[in-house]
């Protein structure tokens, strides 16, 4: 059974790296952010569109890993329609279930769509950090969103214990 359990895992994130979702761009999003991990060269560049606080359209590019891919796919998949304020729930969630951390008892994960797949990249540590990428990048470009900063696109960096190039954050727009 438990390999049954893990073939899924794989399948799941296989098919979110084949056909990713979130993958056009959004030429007018409200907010942005680019993330890199030097140490496996992924890339990801997240960017919304939003109505009032909620997430209208959602584009995440990401070259990278299957992890880092499919992961980028889940977030686009799930965010969409949330708050900003529901959007960090998540990624604080999702960083917990990486990590192997407890989570809120009043919060299924199973009603997050495919993210409860992500709890298996665990068994692979140094996969961790790919997989929080396009989390990372999200939360940071919402953080500076909140506090109204304006700047170009930039790289975003994380507390996470992966190495990023000159922190920066996007907010575009008004």
């Amino acid at each position: 059974m438990h390999d049954e359990l893990d073939q899924l895992y794989r399948d799941v994130i296989m098919e979110h790296y084949k056909f990713p979702r979130g993958n056009k761009d959004i030429s007018d999003a409200d907010l942005a952010n680019m993330g890199q991990n030097p140490a496996c060269g992924d890339e990801i560049e997240v960017k919304l569109k939003l109505d009032g606080d909620r997430v209208k359209k959602v584009s995440v590019s990401c070259l990278g890993c299957a992890i880092s891919v499919a992961s980028g796919s889940m977030l686009a998949e799930v965010i969409e329609g949330k708050t900003l304020a529901e959007v960090k729930q998540i990624a604080r969630i999702v960083k917990a279930l990486l990590k192997g951390e407890d989570i809120p008892a009043d919060i299924n994960v199973g009603e997050l769509g495919d993210i409860e797949v992500l709890k298996g990249v665990r068994k692979f540590p140094v996969r961790i950090k790919c997989a929080l990428l396009s989390w990372t990048t999200l939360v940071d470009a919402i953080d500076s969103f909140e506090a109204g900063k304006t700047t170009e696109i930039g790289v975003s960096t994380t507390d996470d214990g992966v190495s990023y190039h000159d922190h920066d954050h996007t907010h575009m727009g008004t």
